[in-house]
């Protein structure tokens, strides 16, 4: 059975069988184990004719995505912004990801490329933010998701896309991307939101300013690992900067970092001076910070202790952040 011939049969059924997988499996893979681009076309058309689809398909679809991008693209290993761009535009339309298939191929790609554009991150992160705005796109999979509240799964899928980035060697998070967590954090002011939105939100945007400080941050994966913090007694915001700030910035890389995960013996020289330009808050990190919080009318309580821990740890802080810190105290 061709894929063509699965194609026709998935428009009139709108479903894609275990056969149908296994089917478009041995024809597309068949003798020299390689996606060609007109088969992997037909494989995009198979899923967004389906309204039901067998696991087997899932994972066949994914699979051959990353195969082709991933694996068979020179250099292998490698997204080039061309591919980013080509991707970015196949699965979507008019910035929404068509099917749910299509948003986990993407996120599969950027949990294996070696390397890849910031453009598919920021995307990925979009449909996400669509989620929680809206309650529409990829997430909603055809049912009206709850509106202005960040739940567990879309917390989840958020720090899973994170850790999947490759892109600045996958060490810091980004300024683009904090931009994003910073929309999503907006669009949910004041809502009851999962506390797994809170611990992710607060770790990734102290590691963005962080790394635009200079400081010698750990991988991505060390430093938005979820904390036991969130079942304790003492759960919350505060409870977590009383431990991850315990000994200042220096307490935070002890925070972060596990011994037995990430050696960073080859920084020991360096990290003192590390340290001591992280701690001052410049005044571009600080006119950032300052317009990026204030940008909505409101003072959230994750913002409220982000602004708290720059107060208290910061040696030396711009003038322009002075007025939100007072208004965090």
């Amino acid at each position: 059975m061709s894929t063509s011939e699965i194609l026709a049969s998935v428009q009139s059924s709108k479903t894609v069988s275990a056969e149908d997988a296994l089917a478009a499996r041995r024809a597309v893979y068949g003798d020299d184990g390689a996606i060609s681009p007109a088969e992997l076309e037909v494989l995009f058309r198979i899923d967004e004719a389906a309204t039901s689809t067998d696991p087997a398909w899932r994972q066949l679809f994914v699979e051959a995505g990353t195969d082709f991008l991933v694996n068979q693209q020179s250099p292998a290993g490698y997204i080039d912004v061309a591919n980013a761009d080509w991707l970015v535009g196949r699965i979507a339309s008019d910035g929404v990801v068509k099917t749910p298939t299509e948003l986990e191929m993407l996120v599969k790609i950027l949990e294996t490329a070696e390397s890849s554009p910031e453009i598919m991150v920021k995307f990925a992160l979009r449909q996400v933010h669509l989620a929680v705005v809206a309650g529409e796109g990829p997430l909603a999979n055809g049912e009206k998701l709850e509106v202005g509240r960040v739940n567990r799964a879309e917390a989840a899928l958020v720090r899973r896309i994170l850790y999947a980035f490759g892109g600045d060697a996958g060490i810091a998070i980004t300024k683009s991307e904090a931009e994003v967590l910073f929309d999503i954090n907006d669009a949910t002011f004041g809502a009851d939101n999962d506390p797994e939105w809170t611990d992710l939100f607060v770790k990734a945007t102290a590691n963005c300013i962080m790394a635009a400080s200079g400081y010698a941050v750990p991988l991505r994966e060390v430093a938005l690992a979820r904390e036991e913090w969130l079942d304790s007694p003492d759960a919350g915001v505060g409870g977590f900067f009383a431990k991850m700030t315990a000994g200042g910035l220096r307490g935070i890389l002890a925070a972060y970092t596990a011994p037995d995960q990430v050696n960073w013996a080859e920084i020991n020289a360096v990290r003192q001076s590390a340290i001591n330009a992280a701690e001052v808050v410049t005044g571009d990190e600080a006119e950032w910070l300052a317009q990026r919080i204030g940008r909505d009318g409101h003072l959230g309580e994750n913002e409220k202790a982000l602004l708290r821990f720059i107060r208290d740890e910061a040696p030396e802080i711009h003038p322009s952040l002075q007025p939100l810190i007072a208004q965090a105290a």
